[in-house]
């Protein structure tokens, strides 16, 4: 068999196509195989010492590359906007293994860096408080409808409502049934218990942002709280695959859009890719930083103000959080706390 010198797979959950190409670009393979056959495969291959394995990022790839990685290959995992522009033909396995192939052997391609298991963790935490606060939220707003229904309004704030609600059942002046009342009690019961889900989640992610220097650090700017900081850390990882704080903010989708041409330069609102949860948290802590930007002199502080008087509170809150995703890097970059500069 010929010399392995690049290796596509087509991940899906039982069946992966495995692409194998040779130092001239030419097919040595291309074959489907059970999933859990795919690593002996690879094991027995005869390849160059630089052998790479291409896979489309996708929920599998981070497990996929470390389990390949073990083996002694290279890894990359491509965005998948990337790879269909190399699509040819039909789509089918075999033509997507192709596609990742070629994707990954163009000089300019796009890559997503490899999650570790730790980082996973604390994405699978960040994860399931923001289920457990949509959640608490739609039975929130459930509860309030179904009172209204009734005659009784009700405040937005969840404290509120659990707070109201017990006084609401045992009010036998009002229009609720013996029915309605076991409805609205379980109802009530249920949002209680997401309550203090998401208050058990906020305790897990601060014993876990006071747990490490790097988010601790995060959490001396204003604005950045423990869901923040380690969302940061969970999501970005090492801030080593980024030449500088532009970058970050390229990453987080926090940069000005584009639509230049003829040597004239047009930019509009920000390019919003990325993640965009994390872009949420930062421009959410933006407005408390800003909100309590007039009790603090430093620059920044100043600076902010200034832009929120020009162009009002929305766009200094995302040119706030523009800065703040520059001052990460350098933070942790640096390893530094989070000095403010005098005005």
């Amino acid at each position: 068999m010929a010399i392995v010198n690049r290796i596509a797979l087509d991940l899906a959950k039982d069946f992966i196509q495995v692409l194998a190409l040779d130092e001239s670009e030419q097919e040595v393979f291309n074959k489907k195989l059970r999933s859990n056959k795919v690593l002996a495969k690879l094991a027995t291959l005869k390849r160059t010492d630089d052998c790479e394995v291409a896979v489309e990022s996708c929920g599998m790839s981070h497990h996929w590359r470390r389990e390949i990685e073990k083996l002694g290959y290279k890894t990359v995992a491509l965005p998948p906007r990337f790879v269909k522009a190399y699509l040819q033909g039909e789509k089918n396995d075999a033509n997507d293994a192709r596609a990742i192939a070629e994707a990954a052997s163009r000089p300019n391609r796009k890559s997503v860096r490899i999650k570790s298991i730790e980082q996973q963790d604390l994405a699978l935490m960040v994860s399931q408080r923001d289920s457990r606060v949509q959640t608490r939220t739609q039975e929130a707003n459930r509860l309030r409808s179904v009172l209204a229904e009734y005659g009784i309004t009700m405040p937005q704030r969840i404290s509120s409502i659990l707070k109201r609600v017990p006084e609401i059942l045992e009010d036998a002046d009002n229009a609720l049934t013996a029915r309605s009342r076991d409805l609205v009690l379980r109802q009530y019961e249920l949002l209680k218990t997401m309550d203090e889900e998401v208050k058990a989640m906020d305790k897990l992610l601060s014993a876990e942002a006071n747990n490490t220097d790097d988010s601790r650090r995060l959490m001396t700017i204003p604005g950045i709280g423990p869901v923040t900081a380690v969302s940061l850390l969970a999501l970005i990882g090492d801030v080593s695959d980024f030449k500088r704080g532009r970058n970050v903010s390229e990453y987080l989708g926090l940069v000005p859009r584009q639509n230049s041409s003829g040597g004239k330069d047009r930019l509009g609102g920000i390019t919003k890719k990325g993640n965009t949860r994390l872009r949420t948290l930062l421009v959410h802590g933006a407005r408390s930083a800003l909100r309590m930007a007039h009790k603090r002199n430093d620059k920044l502080s100043l600076w902010a103000q200034d832009v929120a008087k020009r162009r009002g509170n929305n766009i200094a809150a995302v040119a706030l959080a523009n800065k703040h995703a520059r001052i990460i890097w350098a933070m942790l970059t640096h390893k530094e706390d989070y000095r403010m500069a005098a005005a």
